[in-house]
Formats: C-alpha cells, structure tokens, sequence
C-alpha cells in the first residue's frame, strides 16, 4: 500500500478495517455498532473504501422475503495496511543461519536455493538454440512474477535486463552475496554463449539493478 493511500484512511476507516479483520463478514449495521457510529456513516466509508479496493461486498443468499443484508470483507489489498515483518525476519534469520553454521555454512544454503532457482529457470527459458535475446526476454518475464518488475530493452547487439524493483533488498543488504549468487545464476540460466555485465545496482546507489548481456563473439 503506498503511503498516499494509507495516509488517505480516516481513523473512522480504520477502525472499520480493522473490525473487519476481526471477522470474516458482517453487515453494515453491525459494524455501526461495533464501532460505535450510525449505519449512515459506515455505509459512506464503506463505499469509499470499495473505490479504493479495499474492502469487497458479499452475495448473500436469499432466504424468505425481503432483499437479504449486504455483508462485507476485507478485499486483498488490504493487507497491505497492516504490519509485515517478512524483511526483518529474513534478516533474522540470515543472521542465525550466519551465527550457527558460519559464513561458509551460509553460503551453502545461498548455493541451495540458486540451484533450486536454476532448475525452475531452465524449465522456463527455451533451449539453447534459440537466441540470447528471446532467453533475456523470456527471462525477464519469469523475473517479473517473482516480483522484480523486470523487462529486456534491446541496446544494438546486446540486450538490458532491467529490474526496477527488489523484492530481496531487506535480505540483500544484510548478506551481499545473495547479489552475487544472482549474477552467477543469471549467467548460467542464460547459458555458456551469454555474457552478463552488471551495470546498476540498488545496494551502491543506483535506483535499480541493471545487466549488460552479449552473446559471445565466438558464438555470434
């Protein structure tokens, strides 16, 4: 959730969402009087806060006469309002890993996990007859569901993997040689006929991660 959005919510909103979260569902005159204000309120921060994807109606089954009650959830996005510690507990638990097995204990469960992101990428990259470029594109796509927000710009012969998002910053930080491991794992998901350059990278200051590749002037 960005910062204008949440700084938009009211208290008054607030306290419906986080009634919300409290329950599965519920019906606007019950959240009136949980949160102690009339129906008329809730159903205007209700609405609003539909506009704003936070919240979501509920079908609600007909029973006898009478239009049934509108019950209401917390929409997806609304998560994004409460606290996530995923970043520090990576980092504290990078920081055990280090303090129980070592550095070198450390680097063996960074190397675990590339090759476990080596086999899912070679799975997804087409073979190596294909181009360097169509196994950037295609790299870049994979990238971008993990969260990386990724995309391949052709720049004449060789082509820019550009990541404008790092989901793993909290993590990277703390242990820099999960950056290095994603250097060596672009290079052999991309094959031995492909040349990887970093160019930017967020941890020195630049706003994203950027890499050169060209394909081998032996290969061209």
């Amino acid at each position: 959730m960005t910062t204008e959005v949440d700084g938009s919510i009211s208290d008054a909103k607030r306290r419906i969402i986080e009634h919300l979260k409290r329950v599965e569902s519920t019906t606007a005159p019950e959240i009136a009087q949980a949160v102690d204000t009339t129906d008329t309120a809730v159903r205007q921060h209700l609405d609003a806060l539909e506009r704003a994807g936070l919240v979501e109606r509920i079908a609600s089954p007909v029973s006898g006469r009478g239009r049934p009650p509108q019950h209401w959830k917390l929409a997806a996005l609304s998560s994004e309002l409460f606290p996530d510690r995923h970043g520090e507990l990576t980092v504290e638990l990078i920081a055990a890993v280090r303090d129980a097995l070592g550095e070198t204990g450390l680097n063996d469960v960074i190397a675990a996990r590339s090759a476990r992101q080596l086999a899912a990428y070679r799975l997804a990259l087409p073979d190596d007859a294909s181009s360097v470029r169509v196994r950037v594109r295609r790299l870049a796509g994979v990238r971008t569901t993990e969260g990386y927000l990724a995309e391949a710009v052709d720049d004449g012969d060789d082509t820019l993997l550009i990541e404008h998002h790092c989901p793993i910053c909290t993590a990277a930080s703390s242990c820099q040689n999960l950056c290095r491991a994603e250097l060596e794992l672009f290079q052999q998901a991309l094959g031995p006929d492909a040349m990887v350059e970093r160019t930017q990278h967020l941890l020195s200051g630049d706003t994203r991660c950027a890499y050169r590749i060209s394909t081998r002037v032996d290969n061209r």
